[in-house]
Formats: structure tokens, sequence, C-alpha cells
């Protein structure tokens, strides 16, 4: 069995264990298992114990789990298939913000970094992602009438969603918990500087050394970082440069490899 987050799958770990004792059972953590659900919830410390092996999507990930649980964890990134390459318009300077609006995203930080910058419609923030609760489709309809530099073009299908990443000349990762974000695995497979939220999910998929980082919440930090990928070609080229360099970790042969080892081991 391949579980998909410790406490919700809980109840589906504990009756396959029941139902087949001799089956191993791989668990993959999720960013709201690995900063937050298993450090209380009794039921998610319970699927790590029972597990054979624990898939964590990102390095920092594993300073979070005990010595005996660590031992058996492996990381995994996430891959992303696609031929498409980094060709942001000439325009104006698209800034993306591709996740669903759920607080823990913090998605709105990049429209109120506008505040921060220019007024002649040089930049624009593109949000792609569904509202998962009424009062954030409220908030961002609330930007979009008085804020003309911000889109909001809510659920798209994925293709359509990595074709508006191509053609952004930056994505934000603005998020306050994140266990491995896959636009971090898409941007950098298609070539796209990522400016994120300096949190250990982020951390653990760019390195310490990146420097496209800025304080959670911190809306100005953030404007200043795009307003230099804009105004500083050799800043802008330098995060790039290392966005193409670690293209290799998130391949999908990459992936491939890591679930052969894993389930090789069992």
């Amino acid at each position: 069995m391949i579980a998909l987050h410790a406490r919700k799958s809980h109840a589906s770990i504990a009756a396959f264990r029941a139902q087949r004792p001799h089956c191993p059972i791989v668990t993959v953590l999720t960013g709201t298992d690995v900063y937050r659900d298993i450090r209380t919830d009794d039921a998610a410390q319970e699927s790590l114990e029972v597990a054979d092996r624990l898939v964590v999507l990102q390095a920092r990930a594993l300073d979070e789990l005990a010595p005996h649980l660590k031992r058996k964890a492996q990381i995994v990134h996430q891959s992303c298939a696609t031929s498409l390459r980094h060709a942001p318009p000439r325009s104006k300077f698209r800034v993306c913000v591709i996740a669903h609006l759920r607080e823990e995203k913090d998605p709105f930080c990049a429209v109120r970094a506008l505040k921060f910058l220019e007024e002649d419609g040089a930049f624009e923030v593109l949000q792609v992602g569904a509202a998962l609760d009424p009062q954030m489709e409220r908030q961002a309809l609330d930007w979009q009438s008085r804020e003309k530099r911000y889109r909001w073009v809510g659920s798209v299908p994925h293709a359509r969603a990595l074709r508006w990443l191509a053609t952004s000349h930056v994505t934000v990762v603005s998020s306050i918990m994140e266990g491995g974000a896959n636009v971090i695995s898409e941007a950098v497979s298609i070539g796209v500087p990522v400016l994120a939220s300096r949190i250990s999910g982020n951390l653990g998929m760019l390195g310490g050394r990146y420097r496209g980082y800025f304080d959670t919440g911190d809306e100005k930090a953030l404007a200043r970082l795009i307003q230099r990928c804009r105004s500083d070609t050799t800043y802008y080229r330098a995060l790039r440069d290392t966005v193409a360099e670690k293209r290799a970790a998130f391949s999908t042969k990459g992936e491939i490899a890591a679930w052969r080892r894993i389930l090789s081991s069992l």
C-alpha cells in the first residue's frame, strides 16, 4: 500500500495492516503532516510507526522525524514531464502565483506587494487556482476589482497552468507551510525563477544558498525581489542559472529511480 498523508489516510493504513499484516506500507508525508500533524496528532504518529517506509518530498523534512523514523525515510523529489521552456512576454513583467487559494499558501502576498511597485502597468500578478472557501473567493474578486495589475483566472487545466508558468518572468511561492511545493518542481523543470518564502519546505527544495527568499508574509520584501528581478539583470540571470542547475534533481528519471529504490528495499 502506498498512502498519501499520514493523518488523513490513517484509517486506511490501519485497516490494511489488520487485513494484510505481512504486506508493506509506504506512507508519503505531506506538508501538514511534517510541519503540524506528526507533532501532536495521535493518528498521524501511529501511521508513522506502522509504515515500513516513509517518503518525504524535500531534504529538510527529514529534520522533523525522530531518529528511528528517519532511518526508514527517503526523499523523492516530485518531477514534471514537460517540454515547455521559459518564454516570458516583453510587454510587461509577469509574476504568477499557482496554488489553490487557502490560508497555508498566503495566496495574496504577491498582490499585496504591488503597492510597493511602480503603477505604470509594468507589472502583472497572475493568480491561478481555485478558491477553496467563499471568503477566499470574495478576497480574490475584491483584489481584482481594485487592483488593475492583478488577474485571478481561477482553476484551469494543468497544461494551461504550466503554460501560464512558462510565460511568467517569476513565480511566487509564498506559503506559510509547505511540504514540497509541486509548482517549484514545475518551475525548475521549465526554467522559471522562483521567489519563495523562507520556510523549511522551500529551503529543502531550493537549497539554503538560493538567493530568491523573502520572510514569510513580508510583501514589502517580496516587492523588492520582484523589482530587483526586473531591474538587475545580473541578479535575475543568477536566479535563472541556479534553477537550471537544479533541473536534473527534479527529473522524471530521478523520481522513477527513487521509487524503484524504495520498492526494491521492501
